[in-house]
């Protein structure tokens, strides 16, 4: 189960920002922020201001993982060769949560969380029920066969308002992904956007 308790909409008003693209966020009535003093003019954030934004938007994004999941992934990021910004955004994307997610077999990222916490999902015909669990490249990720069935599953894949990325291969009527290839920043359907870079530079001040 997600560790999140406050309001899941909460985040995108206190961004400013419809964070995870969805109808029915609160930002498409009103971008202000939450509580009675959500509507008072903002002054101009500092440096760290911006990077401290950054970094719980993104993070936010992934389901608002804790902070110690989080760092450790950035930590990870900046041991690997290559600009580190691109290799959080990798790393990210490798987690089995976010992989059940971008193949749309469940509708929200939170509910991804779940969905594998409670057995639903294979991964190369092994069970498996950790969220953060890394996919490989070529790792095939299926719905479990009692759970194909289930409502959730089946609304999701239905959903108009995000499509599946080129990094991943889906089979809707099998409900069976394969993971292509780890993507750059540029090929994750975002629907805003986000700055990984402000992210390495909050964590390496």
């Amino acid at each position: 189960m997600t560790k999140r308790t406050e309001a899941k909409y909460k985040l995108d008003r206190r961004m400013g920002e419809n964070v995870w693209g969805r109808p029915k966020s609160p930002v498409n009535r009103r971008e202000y922020g939450p509580g009675q003093h959500g509507q008072r003019r903002k002054g101009k954030l500092s440096d760290y201001g911006v990077q401290l934004r950054a970094k719980q938007k993104l993070k936010g994004y992934y389901g608002d993982m804790s902070e110690k999941q989080f760092r450790a992934i950035y930590t990870e990021a900046i041991r690997q060769r290559g600009d580190s910004g691109a290799n959080l955004i990798g790393l990210l994307e490798r987690r089995l949560d976010a992989v059940v997610y971008r193949a749309k077999f469940v509708p929200t990222i939170f509910a991804a969380r779940q969905f594998v916490n409670h057995g639903h999902v294979k991964v190369n015909g092994r069970r498996v029920n950790i969220p953060s669990y890394r996919v490989k490249v070529s790792d095939v990720i299926e719905v479990r066969d009692k759970s194909k069935e289930m409502v959730l599953v089946l609304e999701a894949m239905s959903l108009a308002e995000r499509d599946i990325p080129d990094y991943i291969e889906v089979d809707e009527g099998k409900k069976v992904a394969k993971f292509l290839r780890i993507p750059t920043l540029g090929e994750v359907p975002y629907p805003v956007q986000m700055e990984p870079h402000l992210v390495v530079e909050f964590y390496s001040r």
